[in-house]
């Protein structure tokens, strides 16, 4: 069965804009509260706005946010609270809502808007199994007429520095070798490229995404690359051997992330990586976890088949395991890797975290 979504937790690049983020000042009239945050990728931060879009890549329906407030499923692919969330509240802000969420108007706006979409990837053609989907040519759409829409409330010249003080976090990649390269034996991707050749086709057309971001004024940018590919559930249940992860995947995880890190120090800006995801996956129970092989919610070997649904295993205590759901860290794995991201040490994030970043930036203000 194909699956919507890459695997986690997440091997993190920090790039702090296109330009030298510890040259030039900007004066911003918004520098009291906290900054905008705007998100774009797949599943991993996807807030809900495939709730809005007639495709089955969604998470509106139990028992996805059973540990939400309120337990309520919210469209997120989650038990709970998502990185964007907490990122959110390590800002000091709400959550972004969803871009095509009706609430998101008037001075909503300000706190920034999550355009994420469950199921894309870096090229228009992945996902495409899922049809009605938000892929990042549309996110950036949507993003330069969120602009729009801001402009109309506040001004062009206010608008501007909310965008260029915002921190911005695009998570997107897995999905182009779950959902397109490896999505099924000789796929039209694999019988185009080798897999290395593949890798920088995709390097390449990301940094387009990433140009037009600069474009659209995006100036903090975090980056993610894709997490252990062939360790997650759902991956082991298809594909692994004896508990073993899937060797192919890794392969291509192993190619890409550092390939996207050179990448990122190609540009004016700063790259970071970090390797936390080996952690989570060797050494479980150092987080508090009983496995990261088996997911809480799904069926068959690892409860790696299928959908999370309320047919599926469900496990009683969600903190214990370091998956959600087959593709899914829960949100207790979503926590530590953001305070990895916020305070980790430069084994994580180099050369500083983004707690430090920010706050050398805010000096600059």
């Amino acid at each position: 069965m194909a699956s919507f979504l890459h695997s986690s937790p997440v091997t993190v690049l920090v790039v702090i804009g296109f330009v030298n983020a510890m040259m030039g000042t900007f004066l911003c009239p918004f520098a009291e509260a906290a900054r905008a945050f705007f998100v774009f990728g797949d599943s991993l931060v996807d807030n809900g706005n495939n709730n809005y879009l007639a495709t089955t890549a969604r998470a509106d329906s139990p028992p996805y946010g059973i540990d939400y407030p309120g337990g309520r499923p919210t469209g997120r692919f989650s038990n709970g609270f998502n990185i964007p969330d907490f990122i959110s509240q390590e800002l000091g802000s709400v959550s972004t809502l969803p871009y095509l969420s009706p609430e998101l108007t008037g001075w909503k706006l300000l706190v920034g808007a999550n355009f994420a979409s469950a199921g894309i990837g870096i090229l228009n053609d992945t996902g495409v199994q899922f049809i009605n989907i938000i892929r990042m040519y549309r996110q950036l759409q949507y993003f330069e007429e969120y602009q729009q829409r801001v402009s109309a409330l506040v001004g062009a010249r206010r608008t501007r520095l909310l965008v260029n003080q915002a921190l911005v976090l695009i998570t997107v990649g897995g999905n182009d070798f779950v959902n397109n390269y490896f999505l099924v034996p000789f796929s039209a991707r694999s019988r185009q490229f080798a897999i290395p050749d593949y890798v920088k086709y995709l390097i390449a057309e990301y940094r387009k995404h990433l140009e037009k971001l600069h474009e659209l004024g995006a100036r903090r940018v975090l980056v993610t690359g894709t997490g252990p590919l062939g360790c997650v559930p759902a991956e082991l249940a298809m594909r692994g051997r004896n508990g073993q992860c899937a060797p192919e995947l890794q392969e291509a995880a192993l190619l890409f992330n550092p390939q996207l890190a050179q990448m990122l120090r190609g540009s004016t800006g700063a790259a970071n990586t970090n390797l936390m995801h080996r952690d989570f996956i060797n050494d479980p129970q150092a987080y508090g976890f009983v496995t990261s092989k088996v997911a809480c919610c799904g069926q068959g070997p690892y409860n790696g088949l299928g959908l999370c649904t309320v047919v599926s295993n469900l496990c009683r205590n969600r903190d214990q395991y370091a998956f959600w759901d087959p593709f899914h860290p829960s949100q207790k794995a979503n926590r530590f890797i953001v305070q990895a991201i916020m305070r980790g040490s430069t084994k994580y994030m180099y050369p500083m975290n983004l707690s430090t970043i920010l706050a050398l930036d805010s000096h600059l203000v």
